[in-house]
């Protein structure tokens, strides 16, 4: 079977915070916990206010089913405190630094570096754009642990959420210590008839892996759902294709582990010509800085944080890395708006016109194939067997 006739065969038990929380961090009993969520009015979480804006699908979630789920039982069931909730006022772009502005329901203004991050245990963020580079710097500062699970919808919620993590932590080790230490990776990507080559070196580093686990006493920060193993490449040369947010496709041309130029593929050249202008002005936003291939089997949500983590997908990322263990931090853009860690995920649902052929591992002195046709190489699932 495919993998995504595997997806559609695969049952879920339903999904339940107090097993999300005690799977993914074994709290202690005393232990507080609280959640952030983003808005662009942060004082409309004043009363709940937002609520009433049926647009707000990602923290009215957050409410029912985390806010609500604390304060029904969860607390209690877990031997937790806290459940306070706070709003920030939305990024505006995956990964980009918090405000410290934070608002309560009671319509208190509160700092989060002054009274949230130094007070709670785990924190909880379930917001709009991706915060899980900002969160993880702020968690390594003040100690707490925490989970990002931005972009919350209701197929996350009873799949990649419902799941137990450690099954998924037990087979991404063994995909991580079937591609650690990997000389390099090259994809083939087809396009309208042709096949561009991106070429990424890895420098035999330690493969890393998403899988969902948060437990100890040392700061760190889940991103959920789980379920990658990723690299923070040392160089990258060659192309891909890339479809950006309007449709567009343009050629990626990579040189010395950065996008040096965008080239028009079809679609709008308003759009690739603005991607040329930020490459120009701050050169580092077009760094690669991650590059990720999916471990589970789940369905298409569409949502990439979830979407990223199917097995035969793939994703290469652009921008910050620092999160990753990589050296980009904000500091080096040339404006702190741009220093986002943007994922390009390449998968059936989400760019179908274009094709990864191939993907395959220069490691102790061969060659494997990783994926073919977004379907996992025989070699992968060897090492889940």
């Amino acid at each position: 079977m495919t993998i995504s006739e595997q997806a559609a065969s695969r049952t879920f038990p339903p999904f339940s915070l107090a097993g999300l929380l005690r799977g993914t961090f074994a709290p202690k009993k005393g232990q507080k916990v609280c959640i952030l969520i983003d808005l662009e009015d942060p004082r409309a979480i004043k009363g709940f206010e937002f609520l009433n804006n049926p647009v707000l699908s990602i923290q009215r979630n957050a409410i029912t089913y985390f806010y609500e789920g604390l304060k029904n039982g969860v607390l209690e069931e877990l031997g937790l405190q806290g459940g306070e909730i706070f709003s920030y006022q939305i990024t505006g772009g995956s990964n980009l630094d918090l405000p410290d502005q934070a608002f309560a329901p009671d319509g208190r203004e509160v700092s989060l570096e002054k009274d949230v991050y130094p007070a709670y245990d785990i924190i909880l963020c379930i917001s709009t754009f991706s915060a899980t580079a900002p969160l993880t710097a702020f968690a390594k500062k003040f100690g707490f642990r925490g989970a990002t699970l931005h972009g919350l919808n209701h197929v996350i919620l009873t799949t990649g959420l419902s799941v137990d993590y450690d099954d998924v932590s037990a087979e991404a080790e063994k995909l991580r210590l079937g591609m650690t230490r990997a000389d390099w990776v090259e994809i083939d990507f087809l396009h309208d008839g042709k096949t561009h080559t991106l070429h990424l070196d890895l420098g035999k580093q330690e493969a890393q892996k998403s899988h969902g686990l948060c437990r100890g006493d040392e700061p760190d920060v889940a991103n959920l759902p789980a379920g990658e193993i990723y690299f923070v490449p040392t160089g990258a040369d060659g192309a891909f294709p890339m479809k950006y947010e309007d449709g567009t496709i343009g050629l990626m041309h990579v040189s010395g582990g950065r996008i040096a130029k965008a080239e028009l593929l079809m679609g709008s050249e308003a759009t690739v010509r603005a991607h040329n202008e930020k490459l120009a002005s701050d050169p580092v936003t077009g760094e690669l800085g991650e590059l990720g291939f999916g471990t589970q089997i789940l369905p298409v949500s569409g949502r990439d944080i979830q979407d990223e983590k199917i097995r035969g997908t793939i994703h290469v990322a652009t921008g910050r890395s620092d999160h990753l263990g990589g050296a980009l931090t904000p500091d080096k853009f040339a404006s702190r708006t741009n220093a986002t860690h943007d994922d390009i995920l390449f998968a059936p649902h989400k760019t179908p016109e274009i094709l990864v052929t191939q993907a395959r591992m220069h490691r102790n002195g061969g060659i494997e194939i990783l994926i073919e046709k977004f379907e996992p190489s025989a070699y992968l699932k060897g090492l889940l067997a």
